[in-house]
């Protein structure tokens, strides 16, 4: 039976059936007219019938060119009548004589090699090419065959460098004379490689020979870089000289620094001079390439800006940059056994000071930029040299951490790492200083701009901070005087950073300058912060000097940067004071949260008398992670942790009062949720209704305030979490609880939730009261039920389940217009 629906009702479903006729009935009509359209193009472009495909496709096209396929196998042929020559001559050399052995292979070889000059005058260029390559395979095993028959006592070292020179000799004279062959020229120039070194090594030479030797390839490689011919021989000859190169000034520099005395270094500075040379004659005999780069302004020169039309090459640069590294390297050798050992970095330093200082406009562009190069690459690495003593002085106070107010120690280096050896404290700081006042000079010698002035003035300051906060530690000052000293190395770099115009640096407030300023004076707070912990007078007077510098930094700084990153230091060394005054007071660590606790309170404070400034942000975020640490001091003791997030939330209501920190409001209420659940948890209260109440009820006042405020709010967002922190967890307790009044009240506030839901059209309410009273009446009636089904035969819930089934069925479309009704009426609930 079916019953029909009520006219209303029946009208709107009629008219929903009718709008999605008409929307497909429009979108058939576009459809068609769009396939009309092609139609006509269609027959416009082609007003006669296409033709069929003719029946005989095009050949596949082929794998493999003619080209290709001759090449291949012209190597396959080289290859294999290598090998069967090497196999001729390693295996089945002795079944022949003397005579009949020389008499093959000479003739092979002949034959071999007078086989590309015919097959060159016929135009076989690749055949030629193969047997070209086999011909100079037989000539090295020909300069074998020599040494096993005719000089087999000669030493294998020597033989080996005159027959690599021989076949050398012999290849490129091949190669000029055959000049379409490509491979007898690189050949020579590869195995040109090898008879310097091996004459050395049979001579049984030292370092210093064989680097000459090495020198010596290097030398031959330029020059047949610079005039050698024939196709890709100078490419080749120009990638082999510069390993062959950087090879002779690696080990004469490592030659030169193992150098002991005067003496023993002149001789591998001669040889540094002479691969200075070198470099200097490839670098003004290369070319300048086509299209080549015009360089910028180099600092810490006086050369000018070059003309925009000048050009230089890459391999003049780098060639005048080994020369002057060679340089460099030569002097700085000779006068290094003059000096100290903790002083022979300054001596390089000085000579790449001067090297810069020599550099004059009338030099070539590319000698003047490879001798900046050079000379800037001593000065970094010379600064990298003199960095570890800065790094133990900034890093060594972190062991005090452990060591709070233990007593601080006579020295300094004591104090910052009892551990280490100071070697060379005492020329760090020259360095430094030294590589900073280049760095200044190139910044008043360069022209005009940011691009070199900025990173320059920065690295300067940088450099000189470094070379003072190592002083302390290169001379072993005393604890308080050292303390002092950093104290001043943070102070100093700080007022930069707040007025770096103030003090000439020229640059806007603010910027990197500014920004590398105050990089210094944080490292140095940190550092002296924890360096002072070795005693308690210190540790106040420290961080109380310290918190009014970064302080007086917030208030005074210019630009947005300095002050904001000043705000936070300065919150950070409240916190550190608050907590050793509780030290000093020996209160616990619950009980000194307390006192900590007030450095957000006061930061709060501070962040709304300063509203719209760019520190009260900082102040606000940091005072945060102030009361965390407070937070993290309480844990060890319940009740003080309750009163401490208690207090956090207050100081967070208190900032959310505030219009424009309105979502503060929902930390402050998690905060007094948490100290209420942890009160509770520390009165062994476990009734969750006590947690979960104190959660429901401000949340629905909330909710109810917003409703009158706003009503097409949503219930859901409104009255949901509120009623959802309380019925959740009272029915997840009903259902293991086996007493009847938490049921009972739980099924009474279900219940008018619901009716409440059902009398105000809230979709919150209704859902969640139905379901929780629901759940509730299930928990009930579970035992009777089970009673129940245990009691009834086997066949009859299988019967009552088919018969619902059919039920349903015959009413489907009356149940799910009933669906489709409850459905919108929930929906038309809020």
């Amino acid at each position: 039976m079916e019953n029909a629906p009520p006219p209303a009702e029946e009208l709107v479903i009629l008219d929903r059936e009718l709008g999605h006729l008409e929307a497909r009935r429009a979108q058939l009509l576009a459809r068609r007219a769009w396939l009309l359209g092609v139609m006509r193009q269609a027959a416009v472009a082609a007003p006669y019938p296409p033709s069929p495909p003719h029946p005989f496709a095009p050949p596949a096209p082929k794998d493999a060119s003619p080209r290709g396929a001759q090449n291949v196998l012209l190597t396959l042929g080289g290859v294999l009548l290598t090998i069967a020559a090497v196999a001729f001559t390693l295996v089945s050399w002795g079944h022949l004589g003397i005579g009949g052995r020389s008499a093959v292979l000479a003739a092979v070889t002949a034959l071999a090699l007078a086989a590309p000059a015919v097959l060159l005058r016929r135009g076989l260029v690749s055949t030629a090419e193969s047997v070209a390559a086999l011909g100079l395979a037989l000539t090295v095993l020909d300069v074998y065959a020599l040494h096993r028959v005719a000089a087999p006592d000669t030493d294998a070292l020597a033989y080996a460098a005159g027959g690599s020179a021989a076949l050398a000799v012999l290849w490129a004279a091949y190669g000029l004379g055959l000049g379409r062959l490509r491979l007898p020229l690189p050949a020579a120039v590869i195995t040109a490689q090898f008879p310097f070194l091996l004459w050395a090594l049979a001579a049984d030479a030292g370092p210093l020979t064989l680097t000459w030797a090495l020198l010596a390839t290097a030398a031959l490689d330029v020059a047949v870089a610079l005039w050698g011919s024939g196709r890709g021989v100078r490419p080749l000859a120009c990638a082999l000289a510069w390993p062959a190169g950087a090879g002779t000034l690696l080990s004469a520099g490592a030659l030169s620094v193992a150098a002991g005395g005067f003496g023993e270094a002149v001789r591998p500075g001669v040889l540094l001079l002479a691969v200075a040379a070198l470099a200097v004659f490839a670098a003004w005999r290369t070319p300048a390439p086509r299209g080549g780069v015009a360089p910028d302004t180099v600092p810490g020169t006086h050369a000018p800006a070059p003309d925009t039309a000048a050009t230089w090459s890459p391999h003049a640069v780098a060639a005048s940059a080994v020369a002057a590294l060679a340089v460099l390297a030569a002097v700085g050798g000779v006068l290094r056994p003059l000096v100290p050992g903790a002083w022979a970095v300054l001596v390089y330093v000085l000579c790449a000071v001067a090297m810069l200082a020599a550099v004059r406009p009338g030099l070539p562009r590319p000698m003047v930029l490879g001798a900046a190069g050079s000379s800037g690459a001593v000065l970094a690495l010379g600064a990298l040299w003199a960095l570890p003593p800065v790094a133990v002085a900034v890093l060594g106070p972190v062991r005090w951490a452990e060591h709070v107010w233990s007593g601080a120690p006579a020295g300094i280096r004591e104090a910052l790492s009892p551990q280490t050896s100071w070697p060379w404290p005492s020329a760090a700081p020259v360095v430094l200083l030294t590589v900073a006042a280049v760095l200044a000079a190139a910044r008043r010698r360069t022209s005009p701009g940011p691009a070199w002035r900025d990173p320059a003035a920065c690295g300067a300051l940088a450099l000189t901070w470094a070379a003072a906060y190592s002083v302390p530690a290169a001379l072993d000052l005393g604890h308080p005087v050292a303390l002092a000293l950093y104290v001043l190395l943070a102070a100093a770099p700080l007022a930069l950073a707040v007025r770096p115009t103030a003090a000439g640096a020229g640059l806007a407030t603010g910027g990197p300058f500014a920004l590398t300023a105050f990089g210094c004076a944080l490292a140095a707070a940190v550092s002296v912060s924890l360096l002072s912990l070795a005693a308690q007078l210190p540790t106040f007077a420290v961080l109380g000097v310290l918190l009014g510098l970064f302080a007086t930094a917030a208030a005074l700084g210019g630009g947005p940067v300095v002050p904001a990153a000043s705000a936070p230091a300065a919150v950070a060394l409240a916190t550190g004071l608050s907590g050793a005054g509780a030290a000093s007071l020996e209160l616990p660590a619950h009980r000194a949260a307390l006192l900590v606790l007030a450095v957000p309170a006061l930061a709060a404070v501070l962040a709304a008398r300063v509203r719209g400034h760019v520190t009260a942000l900082p102040l606000e975020v940091s005072g945060a992670a102030a009361a965390l640490v407070a937070i993290a001091l309480a844990t060890g003791d319940a009740p003080t942790l309750a009163l401490v997030l208690a207090l956090c939330g207050v100081i967070a209501a208190g900032t959310a009062v505030r219009a424009d920190r309105r979502p503060v409001g929902y930390a402050a209420a998690v905060l007094l949720v948490l100290a209420t659940w942890v009160r509770l948890g520390a009165s062994d209260v476990a009734t969750p209704e006590a947690y979960t109440l104190p959660v429901t009820v401000p949340a629905l006042v909330i909710g109810v305030l917003r409703r009158r405020r706003d009503p097409r709010a949503s219930s859901w967002t409104a009255y949901g979490p509120g009623l959802a922190a309380t019925l959740l967890p009272s029915v997840l307790a009903a259902w293991g609880d086996g007493h009847w009044l938490r049921p009972l009240l739980l099924g009474a506030a279900a219940l008018a939730v619901t009716l409440t839901g059902a009398r105000h059209r809230l979709q919150a309410l209704l859902v969640l009261g139905s379901t929780a009273l629901a759940l509730v009446a299930l928990h009930e009636l579970a035992p009777y039920v089970v009673q129940v089904v245990g009691a009834l035969p086997r066949w009859l819930p299988p019967a009552l389940a088919g018969l619902l089934l059919l039920a349903v069925g015959a009413t489907y479309e009356q149940r799910l217009r009933d669906a489709r009704r409850l459905r919108d009426t929930l929906g038309r609930m809020r």
